[in-house]
């Protein structure tokens, strides 16, 4: 059945490629008009113009990590939008070592970007969500659930989102419902760059990578993250809040 989100204002951070990219697109195809929130002016304006929705979309540039930033990305979309319906807080920072190897700057950019950026976009798209009856979709990762080796500055961050999507959605309510989507293993450039690492090859990784998911046995397509972020989001999900979506393949069954 296909959702309808005709005359719905979503705001995606991150939203320029990967994950974000494909979550834009199908809040599109859902008939919504979406602000797209990029790291820079220029991807921002590139992705959008690569979109070709002409006027549903509409540009929200900014740095999530920078907090002057979080504030103007918003104020842009709610002017450009006319209002909030949808804040899906997607845009994250990759990125691992091992802790003797980690330092202050990996860090804070790590934690800045996904777990600072997540809350203070929040903030200032709060008024606007109340005032529109909205609700919050946050990404988080099946690595906020589970421990990786040389990834505890990413884990700690995702886990931050997991349970900072709990609190806020006892903050909120009943005005807003928040929830959480923790993604497996998802074709993006981040994990296609992972995959060269431990394989020496997109390919060959991704059979290392896909080995994990003990049911599916295969990495996903950011449409399947898409789709679940959707229904969230979506009246059908109205009686849904404070919860936590595993979206891996089977990834963490075991």
């Amino acid at each position: 059945m296909q959702i309808d989100f005709s005359g719905k204002r979503v705001l995606v951070t991150g939203g320029t490629r990967g994950i974000g990219r494909g979550i834009v697109e199908a809040f599109l195809e859902a008939g919504a008009r979406v602000a797209v929130n990029g790291s820079t002016q220029e991807s921002t304006v590139t992705a959008i113009a690569e979109l070709g929705a002409g006027d549903r979309v509409v540009a929200a540039p900014g740095s999530v990590a920078s907090v002057a930033a979080c504030s103007a990305l918003v104020e842009a979309a709610v002017k450009g939008l006319g209002g909030l319906d949808v804040l899906v807080n997607n845009a994250g920072a990759g990125g691992g070592k091992a802790v003797p190897d980690c330092d202050e700057e990996l860090w804070d950019r790590i934690l800045d970007t996904n777990l600072k950026g997540c809350f203070f976009v929040t903030k200032f798209a709060l008024p606007h969500l109340r005032a529109a009856g909205g609700n919050i979709v946050n990404i988080a990762s099946v690595n906020g659930l589970v421990g990786v080796p040389k990834g505890s500055i990413y884990c700690a961050s995702k886990a931050g989102v997991i349970n900072m999507t709990r609190a806020h959605a006892l903050e909120f309510a009943p005005a807003i419902r928040v929830n959480a989507v923790c993604p497996g293993g998802v074709d993006t450039d981040m994990l296609r760059n992972l995959a060269v690492r431990l394989g020496g090859s997109v390919e060959a990784g991704y059979e290392i990578i896909a080995a994990d998911c003990a049911a599916q046995k295969r990495i996903a397509h950011v449409r399947e993250l898409a789709a679940p972020v959707l229904y969230l989001a979506s009246d059908m999900a109205s009686f849904v809040t404070g919860s936590v979506h595993v979206v891996d393949g089977g990834e963490t069954i075991d």
